[in-house]
């Protein structure tokens, strides 16, 4: 079968397909609308489409003001920047892996994040005083030092000269379930009220999204992004196998190591921004795969498509029992649990034939 025609950007660009560059073209336009509907409604206040070009440009009251630059638009930022950083995370994952079952859901990373942030929720005590100001600046490295713990663990114990993907998904099955059990076990012997903070957070929640938590997950994946992306021809090269990644001289075992680190530092940063948002990172690579037609999940479809799920998943979760506003995370879960059964049933069909 012929290959398709190949586009390339300048000698050290990585090629680009035809339809996967129309493809990310039609997702940024939709991330696009979704963010402006983002800024359009997410609360009772009164403010149509003039109202909102007319605060940005620099008019509108102090109430409009506040309600755009403080409440609307923080969340909207984080709800892009979090699932950006999952979408893209999870084309890595399953890009190496060659598995779509491939996650920071199922491999247990994310659970491993919320086990460092909730420790440090539980033990920086109220959200006053020395002790609220160790659990804002904490929830960030602590679920930075959880999710890497957790990758260690789960790469570690899966590595038999080199990584199976079935072995892979059970050690991180069983990695995921020691952490969620860490996690309650956390909450059971807490006070009520760091409970509830913890437990709060755990459903994966754009509520309190402001400006101290989009700033640095702003500069973190201002950094993250640039680098996985860029690293988009050595991720195709790797899911082709070793063998043929070594024969176009990439160094198969530092590329995979360095490339993974990424990805749990991308859901580690997403985790601690909005707590654990799941199944974006698994639908929204396979989603972009089959909009790209490509042989793996594309990188930057991906981000841009995790992107997109996460701010339209928030507005349903906003707006479905209106005034009650649901996590969003509770809104994906619902949603991709069927969608990681058609996986797994998918998955089970092909390897009988």
């Amino acid at each position: 079968m012929p290959r398709p025609p190949v586009l390339r950007l300048g000698p050290a660009a990585w090629p680009v397909r035809p339809r996967a560059l129309m493809a990310a073209s039609v997702l940024l336009v939709l991330l696009l609308a979704a963010f402006v509907r983002a800024l359009l409604a997410f609360d009772d206040y009164p403010m149509g489409a003039a109202d909102v070009l007319t605060t940005l440009l620099g008019g509108g009251d102090g109430g409009q003001r506040f309600v755009l630059f403080e409440l609307r638009m923080p969340r909207a930022l984080a709800g892009m920047l979090v699932g950006a950083a999952l979408g893209l995370a999870g084309a890595i994952m399953q890009g190496l892996t060659r598995n779509p079952l491939a996650s920071p859901d199922t491999l247990g990373i994310a659970w491993g994040a919320s086990v460092g942030a909730t420790l440090v929720i539980v033990l920086g005590g109220g959200a006053g005083g020395v002790s609220g100001l160790v659990s804002e600046i904490g929830v960030p490295l602590g679920a930075l030092a959880g999710g890497l713990a957790a990758a260690v663990a789960v790469f570690g114990l899966s590595w038999r000269s080199g990584v199976e993907s079935n072995r892979l998904l059970l050690v991180g099955v069983a990695v995921s379930v020691t952490c969620a059990n860490l996690v309650y076990w956390a909450l059971s012997w807490t006070d009520i009220n760091s409970a509830a903070r913890a437990q709060t957070w755990l459903t994966g929640s754009l509520h309190a999204a402001d400006w101290d938590r989009v700033g640095p997950a702003a500069l973190a994946l201002a950094v993250l992004l640039p680098l996985t992306l860029g690293a988009a021809r050595t991720v195709s090269a790797l899911g082709l196998g070793d063998d043929t990644a070594r024969g176009l001289g990439i160094r198969v075992d530092l590329a995979r190591l360095l490339l993974l680190l990424a990805a749990t530092l991308l859901v580690c940063v997403a985790t601690s921004a909005a707590g654990p948002i799941t199944f974006v990172a698994l639908a929204a690579p396979q989603i972009a795969l089959r909009l790209a037609r490509t042989a793996q999940p594309p990188l930057l479809g991906s981000a841009l498509l995790g992107a997109t799920l996460t701010l339209l998943a928030d507005q349903v979760a906003a707006g479905l029992f209106a005034p009650i506003q649901l996590p969003v995370g509770v809104c994906t879960a619902v949603l991709g649990a069927p969608y990681l059964m058609y996986l797994i049933a998918r998955r089970h069909r092909e390897s009988r034939v």
